[in-house]
């Protein structure tokens, strides 16, 4: 889901320059992962690396054919109106986090990451109650919005333009959450066919120097 608003940018670059049609769907990392598993047929798939790598491994994708696209980091982001608490340091960071009366984070890869920090922080025990896992497919920040909970973590490219909430910026260096997103080709899509040459063109444009703007704008950097 964090891909979602800068793939449908990148896809209508690439139509506008190369004709033909982009069809995209988004659905949550959890599920793009257990479709792949189960056979479905697609002409690529882009979820996190890790995950690209299992599905790889597991002989659902075709070896070597991992392509990073973006890198992602977390951000923090409140209800709109709310109070804004320091984010300037890790400190500061476990502070408001102990402070905050819930705290919202994702299924997917950064969530899991933000779990660890808390762990490493020995703060877990003292949270459990007070910690929200959104559902997949639901984004953090919706969560945030209706004021279920009052501190959210997610990929910065999920919190932009959700109304409702304030970003507060991203984490510290020290303690940044990155995701790297990467594509996977399945083991049906042939080499050298009509078809893998359009996907490998798609490919090549989602990582050439004009996508670097997209990216960036939707709070990505390129891999």
């Amino acid at each position: 889901m964090a891909t979602r608003p800068v793939l449908a940018e990148l896809a209508r670059g690439f139509e506008a320059l190369h004709g033909g049609q982009v069809a995209i769907e988004a659905v949550g990392g959890v599920d793009a992962f257990k479709r792949v598993q189960a056979g479905e047929l697609f002409d690529l798939v882009v979820l996190a690396s890790d995950a690209i790598d299992k599905l790889v491994a597991a002989g659902h994708l075709q070896a070597g054919s991992r392509v990073d696209l973006v890198r992602s980091g977390v951000a923090v982001a409140v209800p709109a109106g709310a109070e804004r608490p320091d984010l300037g340091s890790e400190a500061a960071v476990r502070q408001a986090v102990l402070g905050a009366r819930s705290i919202g984070y994702s299924t997917g890869p950064s969530g899991v990451a933000l779990m660890q920090l808390f762990e490493r922080w020995g703060i877990a025990d003292t949270l459990k109650d007070r910690t929200v896992q959104a559902r997949p497919g639901v984004p953090v920040g919706a969560l945030v919005a209706s004021g279920e909970v009052a501190l959210g973590f997610q990929q910065l490219s999920e919190l932009l333009n959700v109304e409702g909430i304030e970003v507060l910026g991203p984490l510290p260096p020290a303690i940044q959450i990155n995701t790297v997103f990467s594509a996977g080709l399945p083991v049906h899509l042939v080499a050298g066919s009509p078809q893998a040459q359009q996907v490998k063109a798609l490919l090549d444009f989602m990582n050439s120097p004009q996508a670097g703007e997209v990216k960036q704008r939707h709070g990505m950097t390129p891999a």
